[in-house]
């Protein structure tokens, strides 16, 4: 595609978790912090929340891949199921194996058999739940159940829940109110502001390989935080886009016009418009381009 033509190794702003482009931001830094001093607390429940595509699944496996040998790491990341295949899912990431119709006792106490084994080793055991807003309600509270195994010591198994704000008002409930006094700490991601955004433009393009002083003008890093409000993952779509356009025109410099063309090729969330951008799509224009390129 284009990165050939601006120097480039790979593309840079793709939407796939990669955690060799992780921005360490304010926001993003913060966060990681708060969950590596938590696991080393030995506390049950972590909770980071954050909107659509703030970055909380590249947190996440940042934290996984930051953590040390001493941690044993399980990850399920739609953990939209019923208590019982939630605890046979923690037990597959557990490496443990069951007959198709084990009992609900043997399952737990094969479990806490395996945590207690762990332990012994000296490991710390951290399950982490993405898209956690999506958990059951009977589910989170088989979750609390587990966390009530514990050494003198220490919990046997850590719980970090990565989820939309949606996962705040699930916690409210009544039935579950235990469980919300045993979020120790927790952390809001929110989105990159201005300044942020052009560094994380320009952190992305070096790991991709890029070694000129800029690609994107100001100007199109001030349109693309007016479109994408500072979401990460609307700023991947917008910025990759944009290279597409640019390189159609045979440009080596990313303009506004460039990005507006982009977000007029991509579907807006509700609560966000972009009144100063009004027009057709730009795919059209995109495949002109392109074609005017192989033309020539």
């Amino acid at each position: 595609m284009y990165a050939a033509h601006f120097g480039l190794r790979e593309l840079p702003f793709g939407i796939t978790p990669d955690t060799s482009f992780f921005f360490g931001s304010p926001h993003s830094q913060e966060a990681l912090n708060t969950l590596l001093i938590a696991a080393r607390s030995g506390e049950g429940f972590i909770k980071i929340t954050g909107e659509v595509g703030t970055g909380k699944t590249l947190l996440c496996r940042k934290f996984m891949a930051t953590l040390g040998d001493d941690f044993v790491t399980a990850y399920i990341p739609n953990p939209f199921l019923e208590p019982r295949t939630l605890m046979l899912a923690l037990a597959d990431e557990l490496e443990l194996t069951f007959e198709r119709d084990v009992d609900q006792h043997r399952l737990l106490k094969s479990i806490m058999q395996r945590l207690l084994d762990l332990a012994r080793q000296g490991k710390r055991v951290l399950l982490c739940l993405d898209e956690a807003q999506a958990i059951p309600v009977e589910s989170l509270e088989a979750l609390r159940l587990l966390t009530n195994l514990e050494t003198e010591k220490r919990k046997l198994l850590q719980i970090v829940l990565f989820g939309q704000p949606e996962l705040n008002r699930k916690l409210e409930l009544d039935s579950i109110r235990q469980l919300a006094q045993r979020i120790t700490f927790h952390y809001h991601l929110g989105p990159l502001n201005r300044d942020n955004l052009d560094f994380y433009i320009a952190h992305r393009l070096r790991v991709a390989g890029f070694s000129g002083a800029r690609l994107f003008s100001p100007g199109a890093v001030h349109r693309l935080y007016r479109a994408s409000g500072g979401i990460p993952r609307l700023v991947n779509i917008l910025a990759h886009k944009s290279l597409m356009l640019c390189y159609g025109e045979g440009k080596q410099m990313v303009a506004a016009s460039h990005v507006n063309g982009a977000a007029r090729d991509t579907v807006a969330p509700k609560r966000r418009l972009w009144p100063y951008l009004a027009g057709a799509g730009a795919l059209a224009g995109m495949a002109a381009g392109l074609a005017w390129t192989f033309a020539r």
